[in-house]
């Protein structure tokens, strides 16, 4: 027996408790970890919460990252004492998760941990800022320069966002942060934002083109701030686009497409290949100011992961949360 969150759906009744989880509930996998530190993204919420249907199987522990220990393995990757992270895989959707104290999961999917971070620090960074590496990556792929002009980063005060404006700014871009607290701008033009401005700018129905402003957008917002962005982008741009928490349509035009030639990057991280997952974690290592995602982080305990998925859902939290169980 184990502490953690455990999803139950019993007649219809939907329900997140923090309790004593029996071992088969962690379902099959050649690697059992020790959990030491989890993460709140917001899948995690939509899946505390049953907001929306992600989760695929019950009884279920939530919990679409951890990082922690190697108890026991049978894969040849690991052995016993091994510090190694998690991200996706269908991992607290279809899979016991890592909001409790163990997780048996397949060895393949696990990633190494950096020497350049502890485990609460790798899930500081968690699903959130491993795909904003990843959104960075595909920026610099397409070949987007500092010198190109500003990027623009939506959903800013997020964990993607923080982390985003973070990353692009220590990497020598100008970073525009576009949220819906602008009572946080001082905390945004702490991470490196050179500009902040309000979310509604771009979340209300626009014009299929509009003046070009933006030579790269990292989204985690989808639906009309999204069509906005590409409506914005300059020419010859690029759009990382990796969330949908304005929502899952996309109300826009071919127009920047064919007119600006401008290019829409789709963002997967949960079942991205594990050269790509190594790539990115050793990114993060040598580029992710670590003092920075210092405070960016709120810690919280297993008891309190309940009530702020809530809150996450409601955009009353500000960057990243860690869960210890």
């Amino acid at each position: 027996m184990f502490k953690g969150i455990l999803l139950t759906k019993t007649e219809g009744a939907y329900a997140a408790t923090v309790q004593s989880i029996d071992d088969a509930v962690l379902g099959e996998g050649d690697v059992t970890v020790g959990v030491e530190w989890s993460t709140l993204n917001y899948k995690d919420g939509l899946a505390i919460t049953g907001k929306s249907p992600v989760v695929r199987r019950f009884p279920l522990v939530p919990g679409i990252d951890f990082a922690g220990t190697v108890y026991s393995s049978q894969n040849p990757r690991w052995k016993v004492g091994d510090k190694v992270i998690l991200n996706g895989w269908g991992v607290g959707e279809s899979h016991s998760g890592g909001l409790a104290q163990t997780a048996r999961v397949k060895g393949d999917w696990l990633v190494a941990l950096p020497a350049a971070f502890s485990t609460r620090q790798a899930m500081a960074i968690g699903t959130a800022g491993y795909t904003a590496m990843l959104c960075v990556m595909a920026l610099e792929k397409h070949g987007v320069k500092p010198a190109d002009g500003e990027v623009l980063v939506t959903g800013a005060n997020g964990g993607v966002g923080s982390v985003a404006v973070s990353l692009l700014s220590k990497l020598g871009y100008t970073v525009t942060a576009s949220t819906g607290r602008l009572q946080e701008t001082a905390y945004l033009q702490s991470l490196g934002a050179s500009h902040v401005i309000d979310r509604a700018e771009l979340s209300a129905p626009g014009k299929p083109m509009a003046k070009e402003r933006w030579a790269a957008v990292v989204d985690s917002v989808g639906s009309h701030t999204l069509a906005n962005a590409c409506a914005t982008t300059r020419y010859g741009g690029a759009v990382a686009a990796c969330g949908l928490a304005q929502g899952m349509d996309f109300p826009g035009s071919v127009a920047p497409f064919i007119l600006r030639g401008i290019t829409l990057y789709g963002i997967d991280s949960v079942m991205a290949p594990l050269a790509k997952r190594e790539e990115a974690w050793a990114r993060l290592a040598r580029d992710l100011d670590v003092a920075k995602l210092d405070a960016i982080t709120s810690e919280i305990a297993l008891e309190d992961a309940i009530a702020v998925a809530a809150d996450l859902l409601a955009g009353k939290v500000r960057g990243r949360v860690v869960v210890k169980p």
